[in-house]
């Protein structure tokens, strides 16, 4: 608000809006008040715009959480089917040099 000595002027119509200090000081109230209008605007925006980045950030924690499952799961069951590949490898050679050897003899031709 005002000060005591610019009030007291005021009441005593000492500044009246009719002269210039009185004009000025009137104006520059009304500044004053939008002013603080707007400051109380940004100081309610900015509490929800925290409170909204607080609400991403746990929700970026929850998806991290999720992804890093995921991926773990995705490398176990990668490491698994590696092993099972190798071993289908393996299991695959034996025949396969059975049918070699059988293939590299002479079968006698019947007439």
């Amino acid at each position: 608000m005002l000060n005591g000595v610019t009030a007291t002027a005021v009441a005593a119509g000492l500044c009246t809006l009719e002269d210039g200090k009185g004009c000025r000081l009137h104006v520059r109230n009304h500044e004053v008040k939008a002013l603080r209008s707007q400051v109380t605007i940004l100081q309610r925006l900015l509490k929800e715009s925290k409170k909204k980045v607080g609400e991403v950030k746990e929700e970026n924690k929850r998806l991290k959480a999720l992804v890093d499952s995921y991926t773990d799961d995705l490398v176990i069951r990668s490491t698994e089917q590696s092993n099972t590949t190798v071993e289908l490898h393996k299991q695959y050679k034996k025949p396969l040099a059975e049918v070699k050897e059988l293939a590299s003899r002479s079968i006698p031709k019947q007439m």
